[in-house]
This record gives structure tokens, C-alpha cells and sequence, in this order.
């Protein structure tokens, strides 16, 4: 618990010295990301006559871009944020500690170089260049791997470009490799269980490694590669298998902005989820113009995890969710 704090210190005072505005933002909030795969937790405000629903939030991230919008330059947090319906695990907590940072006039490849500054700034204040996890030692004062996401298909599971941009071809091949295929299945179904599969387990195992250029399907709030808009300027780096952060080149097109959070709530309604609604002030703030950004969200708890060479993110909690609610870990 000790390193843990000295891992917070270190992330503060590596911002702090890059002279970024640390900001506070609300958890409890009207509207929430309406990412399919996200499962906000929900509640109501009690008013007088009136009730309003809720949400606490799955990441800071529309505050902060609202920030961005009103002229605060390079920012981060460190905070609290909540995700419902996963199982808990070594790498899950419904509870859990992101850090989260935006840097203007900037791009994902800019997010990429803090990344590696960041981990090796850490891997100073503790006094060591280099990370030793689980019987592995990473030198962090070296240059990550980087591979784009049609690299490791075609490199770990032998499926080429063309393949991974056509979903009839993508699916009989799923099939061919042994994988379920049903009319239900859904492209990111199969995508998904061919990378935590195929892909996953050889990410970031010799050295830290960051994936990037995901699908446009799977942009999230990441705008399209203008060279290759198949593509979405959006990466996840691993150490020893572990994701550890998602960033994007922000996506600044209010429209584009809005049609995707629109799509996203239609899917969810669908799919019987509960509809989180469009954050207007979101959108507002988007159309009222934002600096060119790269952003990412990082799990400080598995952060921790692997600078304290621990296997689960229980061990870096001094209340994990299972203490709290006397429950297994899955």
C-alpha cells in the first residue's frame, strides 16, 4: 500500500512537471457513456417533488473534454470511476482509480511518447529503470513495441487485412478455426473472442507493447485515420498481457459526435440495456470547438499491480469489492 502511494506521487509529479492542470470533475452525473460494452451503475436525485436519474461515472472523460472546450490546455485526474455487470476479478473492481489526461495540439502517436515517459518516470521515483513482473524483467528505458491491430491479426492469427475488413470472410474464417458461429453472432463478437484468444496473450509479454489503429467500427470517441479512415486513431498498451490504457486522437466533429452517441443509445434499446441519453452540454462543448487532443484512460490499480509484482488488483486495494460485499473473486 506504501508503493501505491509512491506510484500516485510519481504519476502527480510527472504531469505537475510537464506544468498539465490537474482538475477535479463530478462522479455522480445526468448522462454517461453509452458504450455498449459498459454497464454504468445507476441511481436517482431526490428533489423536493421531483426525481432525476443518474449515473456515476464509467470515466471522467466528457467533463474533461468540456474542460478542453473551455480553454484549460493539457489537463489530468486521478479519480473514481464505476463500471456495473463485470465479473470481479484480478483485473476488475467496480470500484476502481483511472488516470485520465488530455494533451492539446496533440495526437494519439503524442500520447504513445507520454506513455513510455510516464512508465519509466514511475519506474525511477521507485528507484529501478527497470520493471521486474512475475519472474520478467522489462527495461523501461527502451522504446515499446508498436503494432497495429491488421499486424497482429495477420501476425498471431493468421487472418489478412482483407479478411478483417469483409464480416462474411471474417466469420467463415472464425468458423474454420474451431469458433461457434451462429446467425446471432455479431463481427465484434468473433473479433473479440479471436483477440482475447489469439491476439491478447502475446501482448506486451517481451516488452511493453501498444496496439493501434483499431477498426472504425470500433472507434469509440477516437476520430478516423485521415490517411485510412477503415481505421480509428485509437491504441491499448500492454505489459505481460495486461491492457493497461485506451486513448484516441479525439474525436472533434460535433456531428460525427452526435450521430455515434445517437447509434449507441439505439443499439442499447435494442438490445434491452438501459438508454443513458446524449449528453448535450457534451456535444455543445464539442461544437463549440476543441483543440486538436490526444487522451487516454489508464488503470492505476493493474498499474500498481504490476510495479508491487502482484498477480491481481485485490492486492493494491485496501477495500476490494469482494472484502466490501463478502463475495468470491470470479
Amino acid at each position: 500500500m506504501l508503493l501505491r502511494e509512491a506510484v500516485i506521487d510519481a504519476i502527480r509529479l510527472f504531469f505537475k512537471s510537464q506544468k498539465f492542470h490537474e482538475v477535479e470533475t463530478p462522479l455522480f452525473v445526468a448522462h454517461t457513456d453509452p458504450e455498449l460494452s459498459i454497464s454504468p451503475f445507476m441511481s436517482t436525485l431526490d428533489q423536493v417533488s421531483s426525481q432525476y436519474q443518474g449515473f456515476l461515472t464509467t470515466s471522467p472523460e466528457f467533463a474533461m473534454k468540456k474542460l478542453l472546450a473551455g480553454g484549460f490546455g493539457n489537463i489530468f485526474q486521478i479519480c473514481k470511476s464505476f463500471r456495473n455487470g463485470e465479473p470481479i476479478s484480478s483485473r476488475h473492481n467496480p470500484e476502481f482509480t483511472i488516470l485520465e489526461w488530455y494533451r492539446t495540439e496533440s495526437d494519439y502517436t503524442d500520447i504513445m511518447d507520454d506513455c513510455e515517459q510516464l512508465l519509466f518516470f514511475i519506474s525511477r521515483a521507485l528507484n529501478d529503470e527497470f520493471l521486474e513482473y512475475q519472474g520478467k524483467t522489462y527495461d523501461l528505458s527502451k522504446s515499446w513495441l508498436r503494432i497495429s491491430v491488421a499486424e497482429a491479426f495477420l501476425q498471431y492469427a493468421g487472418i489478412d487485412e482483407k479478411t478483417l475488413h469483409d464480416p462474411k470472410a471474417f466469420l467463415a474464417t472464425a468458423k474454420e478455426k474451431g469458433y461457434v458461429v451462429t446467425s446471432e453472432n455479431s463481427f465484434q463478437e468473433l473479433f473479440d473472442q479471436i483477440f482475447a484468444n489469439e491476439i491478447e496473450p502475446h501482448l506486451g509479454f517481451e516488452t511493453p507493447t501498444i496496439l493501434y489503429d483499431y477498426l472504425a467500427s470500433q472507434a469509440a470517441l477516437a476520430r478516423k485515420k485521415p490517411s485510412d479512415p477503415r481505421y480509428a486513431e485509437r491504441f491499448e498498451f500492454y505489459i505481460a498481457g495486461i491492457e493497461l490504457g485506451n486513448a484516441f486522437s479525439e474525436l472533434a466533429d460535433w456531428q460525427e459526435q452526435l450521430e455515434r452517441l445517437e447509434a449507441q443509445n439505439a443499439e442499447r434499446k435494442k438490445l434491452g440495456l438501459p438508454v443513458v441519453g446524449v449528453d448535450q452540454d457534451f456535444v455543445a462543448a464539442i461544437r463549440s470547438g476543441i483543440p486538436q487532443t490526444g487522451g487516454i484512460a489508464v488503470g492505476v490499480d493493474r498499474l500498481v499491480m504490476l510495479f508491487v509484482d502482484e498477480t491481481s488488483i485485490t492486492n493494491t486495494l485496501l477495500f476490494p469489492a469482494q472484502d466490501v460485499f463478502s463475495l468470491e473473486e470470479a
